[in-house]
């Protein structure tokens, strides 16, 4: 979502970064160009202003202390980092527990900004930590809703509360009251009401949620809000703060290509955080927000600590501690391995959106290699992996032109797929060498490698080779490096 304000910011700092001293006038320019870009990004014009003048106003009062130091345009690009790291609320926001359990959180929102699922995908998350949620369905105006929550339910695996056929509970206050009673005699922990939206602000609306909100007197209100609309997500949640209130707010398809100026304006003008942030339509695309690792990314810093978290999340211990042992020893890498780095990297999700992640992806080659990459690919290699017998994954020297063909032909792939993959490993495998004899790795610039294992290849299938990342490293694993790394 934030590429095109990403690619504005970066523009602006360019010309800065030759400068051996800052003059006022520069401030000026690059105040000016981060005002363009956060406009035309549909920020509130009340909000770049305020933006703009704490900018300026720093970066002309430390101007003097800004030109003793050895990189002057740093310093102002720290400015404009801690700057936009307030904008977006400072620090991270996590869910407040109640006391005494059940903790209640209600859900609000219009209509369409995907309220539901995203109760499914809080749930599951909360789930992860230790908790056990239920879901209420309090939805009764949108036609389905129940049935869609019962499904998100099941597809996590999280029960739901539901009004069930002939037991006279028809009125959402009632089915919020009796879901928070059984969440007391079921001990669970977490209660997520869903209520239901409107296509727009109404008087209705308003009533039903601050009838709700009354009844369970929830511990944490969130607002929904799909960051795709613009401008209008500060007015709706200006009206919903006014009306029922809110402790925070949640963005839905921030995976989507809008200009991203919501984010930016929310915060600021109803003085609540975005708590947080989904990004996907898969159950696990959805995380807490944290100000400051968006700004990196707005700023073209990249996420590593993200990268890193979603990283090791993905490998289980036990794994990474036996590949730990096995590079320690000198063992060598095998294809077993590498299946198990495959599997842990399609639970990380798309590798393009990973790779995003990285400082420099907004740039133009980095941009170029992440377009290359086909998410599809990791499927296919696999398929080519499982092909083989225990032998050829152990011992892949034993891989004849027999046994290639066969496993072209097990894997349904092409004998030349089944060549470049095998052409690949033993390329890893010699890099994994040269790591643990202190050495680096070759191929492409720095900030710019692929993970090792990653594979990639075009639209269309075909392969190509890459390079693993940089870095020296104790790990075998890209779960485990990239938790040092970060």
């Amino acid at each position: 979502m934030f590429d095109s304000l990403s690619s504005k910011f970066s523009k602006a700092f360019s010309a800065l970064r030759t400068k051996g001293r800052i003059k006022s006038s520069d401030i000026d320019e690059v105040c000016s160009e981060i005002r363009s870009a956060l406009i035309e990004s549909d920020v509130a014009l009340e909000v770049v202003n305020s933006f703009i003048d704490q900018i300026k106003g720093r970066s002309l009062e430390q101007l003097e202390d800004v030109n003793k130091g050895i990189n002057p345009s740093q310093a102002i690009f720290t400015i404009i980092n801690e700057e936009l790291t307030t904008i977006l609320g400072g620090s991270a926001r996590r869910i407040r527990l109640a006391k005494k359990p059940p903790t209640v959180i209600m859900l609000a929102g219009l209509q369409g900004a995907g309220k539901t699922t995203l109760a499914g995908k809080l749930a599951l998350y909360l789930k992860k930590q230790g908790n056990t949620p239920l879901l209420v369905a309090s939805d009764l105006q949108r036609p389905n809703a129940v049935t869609q929550l019962q499904q998100v339910g099941a597809g996590v695996n999280v029960p739901v509360f539901a009004p069930e056929p002939g037991n006279g509970i028809g009125d959402p206050v009632a089915v919020a009251q009796a879901g928070l009673k059984f969440a007391q005699d079921k001990l669970h922990n977490i209660v997520i009401v869903d209520t239901a939206g409107r296509l727009g602000v109404d008087e209705e609306l308003m009533k039903q949620a601050i009838n709700i909100r009354d009844a369970v007197k929830p511990d944490e209100i969130l607002f929904v809000v799909d960051a795709m609309i613009g401008q209008d997500a500060v007015r709706t949640a200006q009206a919903f703060l006014d009306g029922v209130g809110f402790d925070g707010v949640v963005l839905t398809k921030l995976d989507g290509d809008a200009r991203g100026g919501a984010a930016l304006s929310i915060v600021a003008k109803t003085d609540r955080p975005i708590m947080f942030v989904s990004t996907g339509e898969k159950s696990g695309d959805f995380d807490l927000f944290y100000p400051e690792r968006m700004a990196s990314r707005i700023l073209g810093l990249g996420d590593i600590q993200t990268l890193a978290e979603q990283a090791k999340n993905a490998m289980d211990s036990e794994t990474t501690e036996k590949l730990e042992k096995k590079f320690a020893s000198g063992e060598d890498f095998t294809l077993d391995d590498f299946l198990s780095q495959l599997e842990a990297m399609k639970k990380m999700g798309s590798m393009s959106k990973l790779l995003g992640m990285l400082p420099g992806a907004n740039s133009a080659a980095m941009k170029k290699q992440l377009e290359s990459i086909d998410d599809n690919e990791l499927v296919r290699t696999q398929a080519i992996v499982q092909s083989m017998t225990p032998l050829e994954r152990h011992d892949p020297k034993v891989l004849n032109g027999s046994r290639r063909a066969r496993i072209a032909l097990g894997s349904g792939r092409k004998v030349s797929e089944v060549n470049n993959l095998v052409d690949r490993f033993t390329g890893a495998q010699k890099m994994m060498k040269q790591m643990r004899n202190g050495g680096g790795a070759p191929g492409l610039p720095k900030g710019m490698q692929l993970p090792q294992g990653v594979p990639s290849g075009n639209k269309s299938g075909n392969t190509s080779g890459n390079t693993p990342p940089k870095k020296k490293s104790r790990s075998g694993n890209p779960a485990k490096r990239a938790a040092e790394e970060a």
